[in-house]
């Protein structure tokens, strides 16, 4: 509130534009302060609708003039249990759709359509623990759908991509050649498909087990069965770092990061890191039947075919991806040599 006498300037991309005061009115006062490289970030307490888990999120960065700007966002966590940046939302008839920041193009049946790249939406893996600490304070978190109209770009249902705020800074750190990781390139791959055992990682950028983990920390999760670990780990060229995460069932690897320290005014890396997206499937991944327009059913799966488990016990619209998970290289070496698992 200091700020804001001092002059600063809340820069809203959603309906509160017309009227910032209403955010408070509403009652999305800060309760706690997270500092990450040069970005502040007040948090209110966390908040719950059916579709979302959430915090209304303010981040402070100065601006070229080195006046600090305000921007309110909203940060939700992921069926992988990633915290993530709403880059912007829509609602449909099925309910609220969050946006999952920049996109790419990808082919199917010969048609071209753009696919959310939704690793752009992670927040820095620097920060999950103390998202995960924070959102468990509150046992009975109150929340409003209506919160994403206040904040949030709302756009129309078929709108995909987000808006210039959201993909310019990382455009400007892209156009930097020294910036790129791996030049841009994939830093791993499946070189024969739905075949998780061939999975090739550049060298340098494969996970460092022996002496690159930088963070251990514990969770827990009714979805995935009661305790979690989770592991930060640096490549072996230190250039970027993953997080695995390990519980009575499952293991997965949340997309890696570079270790650069820009980050946008939604809280994200401008620079990405290129991967397969296969080998971050979570344990649990979208897999069920929904209604075309013709009224007929088609199967909707994140799962590669052929490595589909049981069904999930408290979301019968999710499957076990342990099968996958669990044939993946990496995956197996991360048991053995962390956990010592066979």
């Amino acid at each position: 509130m200091a700020l804001i006498d001092g002059g600063a300037k809340l820069k809203i991309a959603g309906n509160a534009r017309k009227d910032p005061a209403l955010l408070f009115e509403f009652g999305f006062r800060p309760k706690h302060r997270l500092d990450v490289f040069d970005t502040r970030i007040y948090l209110t307490n966390i908040q719950q609708v059916p579709e979302l888990r959430f915090f209304v999120a303010y981040v402070v960065q100065e601006n070229r003039r080195g006046k600090p700007e305000i921007f309110p966002r909203i940060f939700y966590k992921d069926l992988s249990l990633a915290w993530r940046s709403a880059s912007h939302f829509s609602r449909t008839d099925d309910g609220i759709w969050v946006g999952k920041g920049d996109v790419r193009p990808e082919f199917e049946d010969g048609e071209e359509y753009l696919a959310s790249n939704e690793s752009t939406t992670d927040l820095p893996l620097e920060l999950m623990v103390a998202f995960d600490e924070l959102s468990r304070k509150l046992k009975r978190p109150g929340g409003s759908e209506f919160t994403l109209d206040l904040i949030l770009r709302k756009s129309p249902a078929d709108r995909v991509e987000p808006y210039s705020d959201f993909t310019a800074p990382r455009q400007r750190a892209a156009s930097v050649k020294s910036n790129l990781i791996n030049r841009g390139k994939s830093v791993a791959r499946f070189t024969r498909k739905n075949d998780p055992t061939s999975l090739k990682i550049k060298s340098g950028f494969e996970p460092d087990f022996s002496n690159g983990i930088i963070e251990k920390s514990t969770s827990k999760s009714k979805l995935y069965h009661g305790l979690l670990k989770r592991f930060r780990i640096l490549s072996t060229n230190q250039k970027i770092q993953y997080l695995f995460i390990s519980g009575p069932k499952h293991t997965w690897i949340i997309p890696p990061q570079a270790t650069t320290t820009e980050l946008s005014s939604y809280c994200v890396r401008t620079i990405d890191v290129v991967a397969d997206d296969d080998l971050f499937i979570p344990g649990y991944e979208y897999h069920h039947f929904e209604e075309t327009r013709s009224g007929e059913l088609e199967l909707f799966s994140q799962i590669p075919p052929g490595y589909v488990g049981e069904i999930c016990e408290s979301d019968d619209a999710k499957a076990d991806a342990s099968p996958w998970l669990n044939e993946i290289p990496v995956i197996q070496e991360f048991r053995r040599k962390v956990l010592g698992k066979r």
